[in-house]
Formats: structure tokens, sequence, C-alpha cells
């Protein structure tokens, strides 16, 4: 098998609550719409890259249950490989109550379920299935164990790794920077990491040399409606890359566009720089947020200006 992208993560249902503003702790207030959509960061970032026409695998576990069902059956439709997508009777599919406000803002509650028992033995059994592969993306919704160990394999099968530390730990190894090429957190993840503000964008490149300092090739710090920031160990200069304005609906899901966008044009458009890598998948992310949803607000490669794919 010869993958674009192969993405190594989490797979939950989504349940979707829109409200007039987010509750207080204690507090029971009416919403006036609900949903169930497909979520998960990993299963997000996976279906981003395949809408944008990358050839994708997904490494993951579902409970022997509706959800996981309806997981398996939503990733064939997206056309993503579905054969390292294990199914369990040990646990539930991982869900995520959602709760999103008239500004677009959310709160998210992620129970994981059978992500939990995603091992590194399911990563070594894809990997050996698979002839090459030229991007493997990881993230924190699975044991960290399991993440860390697909970044080694990645590295010793010559992958560009991406690397999303969400939801972010205070102490993350050290290995996780050594075994990525390109880190890449929102502003919260990185205060929490370095345990520097991030409010602005001179802080996040600030941030950003700290965190470039522990070993990986290159970090991107997502800023929502502010763009991107980006250091290299080849130039140590931060660089911001901005995004144009929009008026959002939901941000539910839009750092997963972002990482699923990046991994396809790593994979489909090399020649381009990393800058202008970044810039596209800015401006896809702030497609997704113009509509409801996690998933279903994310485009597909027809949808969007033929400019982004030259």
């Amino acid at each position: 098998m010869e993958l674009d992208v192969l993405v190594v993560g989490s797979c939950n249902t989504d349940l979707i609550s829109y409200v007039p503003r987010l509750p207080k702790p204690g507090e029971t207030i009416h919403g006036h719409k609900f949903s169930v959509g497909f979520g998960g960061k990993g299963a997000n970032q996976c279906v981003m890259a395949a809408r944008l026409g990358a050839k994708v695998a997904m490494v993951a576990k579902v409970g022997e249950d509706s959800f996981g069902r309806d997981t398996i059956q939503n990733f064939s439709e997206n056309n993503i490989k579905t054969e390292f997508v294990g199914i369990t009777n040990a646990a539930a599919t991982g869900v995520a109550p959602i709760a999103v406000n008239t500004e677009g803002q959310n709160s998210i509650i992620v129970v994981g379920g059978a992500n939990e028992l995603l091992a590194s033995e399911d990563v070594d059994a894809a990997f050996g299935k698979i002839k090459s592969v030229k991007v493997v993306v990881c993230q924190l919704e699975v044991k960290p164990a399991t993440t860390l160990s697909a970044l080694k394999t990645a590295k010793q099968h010559r992958c560009i790794t991406i690397f999303n530390p969400a939801p972010a730990v205070s102490d993350l190894s050290p290995e996780f920077y050594k075994y990525t090429d390109i880190f890449c957190p929102n502003e919260t993840e990185t205060e929490l990491l370095t345990g520097l503000p991030v409010t602005d964008v001179d802080e996040a490149k600030k941030a950003a040399l700290v965190l470039l300092e522990r070993g990986c090739q290159k970090v991107i710090i997502t800023l929502g409606k502010d763009g991107a920031v980006l250091v290299t160990t080849e130039t140590k200069t931060p660089e911001h890359i901005p995004v144009d304005p929009v008026t959002p609906v939901d941000t539910t899901g839009a750092g997963d566009s972002f990482v699923g966008s990046l991994a396809f044009y790593l994979a489909k458009f090399p020649h381009l720089t990393l800058t202008e890598l970044i810039r596209r998948s800015n401006n896809i992310a702030a497609v997704s947020v113009q509509s409801n949803g996690t998933q279903l607000s994310y485009p597909w490669q027809k949808d969007l200006p033929n400019d982004l794919f030259i």
C-alpha cells in the first residue's frame, strides 16, 4: 500500500449542542439545536487531508457499537482506507459532547473510550503493510506511548512527521520533540507547554523559539484569526503568516482542518515553501469556520479555488 498521509490517532462521535452562551458551572441553559457528527482530532485531520485529494489511511480503534460502525462507514465515504481501524468490545467508541455559542466559540469534553486501547502493536502492524508513506500525523488523544512509538517508527521509515500536541500536557516527554519534524500547537497548548503567555503574535514568536530549542525541526503555532507563526532550525527567525478575516460560525475543528490541510500540501506540493503551504492551510481552515459542525464544515477540493492547488 502506498500512501500520501497516514494519521495515527483518535476517532470520536461529536454530540453538538448550539447554545446562546456557554454555561457556567452548575448552570442549566436551553440550547436551540442539536446534531451528531464525526470527530476526534486524528479522524478530523485524516478527513481533511482526504477531502483535499490525498491518499490517506487511519490507524485507530473504535468500539463494537453503532458509533464505531458509523465511524468506519464515514471514513469509507471520505475515501479513507480503513484496514487499520480496529474494533474492540472492551470499550465504547470515544465521544465528545460539545457546546457552541452564538459567536462560534466552543467548550468540549472528550471521553476517550476505545481510543485509549490503541497500542504500539497496532501502529507496527499498519507500517508492516504499508509500502511507502510521505507524511505521518499524530496527536495526544490516544496514549502518549502509542503516539511516541508512531513518531519513532515514522522517522525510521523516513516520513515527514507532524505532531499536534493536543490536548497538551505540561510534562511532555522530550522525546516527542526529537522525533517531530513539524511541531504544531495552538496558543493554549503553547502556553501550557512553555509556561509563557501567548496572547498576540509577538508572544507567539517568543514561545515558538522556546519550543524549537527543545529539538524539533520546525514549529508552527496556530493563532486562529491571527493566522500562524513559523520558525525553523534553518532560519531561527520567527515569521508571522496572517490569514484574511472571516466571520466565524463554528470554530470547532478549525485547528484539525489546518493540520490535515498541511499534511496534504506537504505530501502533494513539496516544491512549495512551507510559508506558502501554511498560507494555503490557513485559508482552508478559514473556510471551515464559516459553517456549522466539525468534519461537516470541511470543504472538498472541488469546492475550493483552483489557485490553492497549483
